[in-house]
């Protein structure tokens, strides 16, 4: 059987990440990832972490600067006068980090690489997890968005989300079982001022008190993969 060309959501964290090499291992043939800078916080080593990804795995990336989105955001992921950590994480700290029809637009610029150049299917790293509390993460949301595809493109390509079923620590053990790098990951929404890692074979800045960073830490220590932490935290 051909292999299914695709084009992935990337953004240089864990559910992205996995969520390509899983796919290559279904036999999906990812043509093109795309890393998009809406003017977050960490979008440089978004970009860096991604680019990095992509090489490691023989992908081609593109970045797709969405500066609008910044500009009518409120979230504490673009705002400097917005704090990112929390104490606890719920419907609260994800609506500080909610960014308006984020995962929606960035489907959508898929889907049109989709209909110009014939890929079969788009890629999201939505999960259980997340979709508890963001709505666009959910098996639901990406179903929803197939569906519009049907009427907004020629090629009408399939939404996959490979990690839907899966919890955050799965997700660790999925990513360990791939044998990924984990030194490649930025999964923090902070920034440390310093995007160049090529010439240092180090693990990105986290944080360690963000929304994303503590998700991490947690998903570490649940599946059993504590050694892992010292890369991060």
């Amino acid at each position: 059987m051909p292999k299914k060309s695709a084009v992935i959501l990337l953004s240089g964290g864990l559910d992205s990440y996995v969520s390509l090499v899983y796919s290559q291992k279904q036999g999906y043939d990812i043509k093109l990832a795309l890393t998009f800078d809406y003017g977050q916080k960490a979008a440089l080593e978004e970009i860096s972490a991604s680019e990095e990804i992509c090489a490691k795995y023989g992908v081609e990336l593109k970045v797709i600067k969405l500066p609008f989105l910044a500009e009518i955001s409120n979230s504490a992921l673009n705002k400097d006068d917005k704090k990112l950590e929390f104490e606890t994480l719920g419907k609260e700290s994800a609506r500080a980090v909610w960014v308006p029809n984020r995962n929606g637009l960035f489907l959508n610029i898929a889907a049109s690489f989709c209909d110009t150049f014939g890929y079969k299917a788009v890629i999201i790293g939505a999960n259980k997890e997340e979709a508890a509390t963001f709505p666009d993460n959910s098996i639901e949301f990406c179903n929803a968005a197939e569906t519009a595809f049907k009427y907004s493109t020629n090629v009408h390509p399939t939404v996959v989300a490979p990690l839907s079923d899966l919890e955050k620590c799965e997700i660790i053990s999925l990513g360990v079982e791939l044998g990924i790098d984990f030194k490649l990951l930025k999964s923090c929404y902070a920034s440390s001022k310093n995007s160049d890692k090529a010439r240092r074979d180090t693990p990105f800045h986290h944080c360690g008190v963000c929304e994303s960073c503590k998700r991490l830490k947690s998903a570490i220590l649940k599946s059993g993969n504590k050694d892992l932490l010292k890369l991060f935290f």
